[in-house]
């Protein structure tokens, strides 16, 4: 298998840098998806309730041949769900639907404006901790205030926020919260929607290393230290997701892809998303 790098979390485990995202994936394919990822090297599975495939993921896991103690799965509660006992019972759900005895990392997916009740989610979120059902704990799209709030509350800091995060919006200022608290930094939207792979000065960085312009973004992602979890269904994109590992961005591609942030958010502003119309 190809020697991957992976990222020591605060609470001393170790994840993989690179996932497999599967947003938007039927659950009816998603099994298929993952055993195909599985077989390429991926050992990080990212899913979520409201993705709906939480079941094709676990059967996907538990078919892949490989070791359970060897894939990294992340869920994600959803906003729906928060307050003290019923996360406990979307918990549950999640994992008869993912048919599997622990999950190795759980997120809450957002922290709902208007609401502290993420902060009682974050209590129950220790308490699955402390009972052994979650390895590790995090967030997602939580903003620096956010973090002070859970992390004052309960002296519990986070493993990691998982953050919209490409070349057009770079989120320094948050990158830089979650660093002051040891958290790591996790990137959905990579590609910025794929936008972000029709720059021309991408397009030069790769060319100089015989890739992609995809590869070339996902390569700047673990080079500025991030997690990344690019989405594919398709085998051949998911080969080429992972054939990242034998190159780095020399200082100066870092200083121009750095130079690409518009500050631009493509996607939902955790200062103002409920998220409850998607449930």
């Amino acid at each position: 298998m190809v020697n991957q790098p992976v990222v020591t979390l605060n609470d001393g485990r170790k994840m993989p840098q690179l996932g497999l995202g599967v947003w938007q994936i039927t659950d009816a394919e998603t099994a298929d998806v993952v055993r195909t990822a599985v077989g390429i090297g991926y050992r990080s599975i990212d899913t979520a309730a409201i993705y709906k495939n939480e079941k094709g993921v676990g059967e996907g896991v538990r078919s892949a041949g490989v070791d359970r103690r060897d894939l990294f799965v992340t869920s994600k509660l959803w906003n729906t769900r928060h307050g003290y006992d019923e996360t406990f019972r979307a918990f549950d759900e999640s994992m008869t639907r993912l048919g599997l005895e622990y999950l190795d990392l759980y997120l809450i997916h957002w922290p709902v404006a208007g609401s502290e009740k993420y902060v009682d989610t974050w209590r129950a979120f220790v308490k699955l901790r402390e009972e052994g059902r979650v390895k590790s704990i995090g967030v997602s799209n939580f903003l620096p205030e956010h973090l002070k709030r859970i992390v004052d509350a309960t002296g519990v800091t986070p493993v990691l926020n998982q953050i919209e995060l490409h070349p057009f919006f770079q989120q320094e200022r948050l990158r830089a919260a979650n660093a002051g608290y040891s958290i790591a930094t996790e990137c959905w939207s990579p590609l910025g929607k794929g936008d972000s792979v029709k720059i021309p000065e991408i397009a030069e960085i790769a060319a100089k290393y015989g890739k992609t312009p995809a590869q070339a973004i996902l390569r700047w992602h673990l080079d500025i230290g991030c997690i990344v979890i690019p989405k594919s269904a398709n085998p051949k994109r998911l080969k080429e997701n992972f054939d990242i590992f034998d190159f780095k961005l020399s200082a100066g591609d870092l200083t121009s892809m750095a130079a690409l942030n518009r500050d631009a958010r493509m996607d939902m502003d955790p200062a103002t998303f409920t998220g409850f119309d998607f449930a």
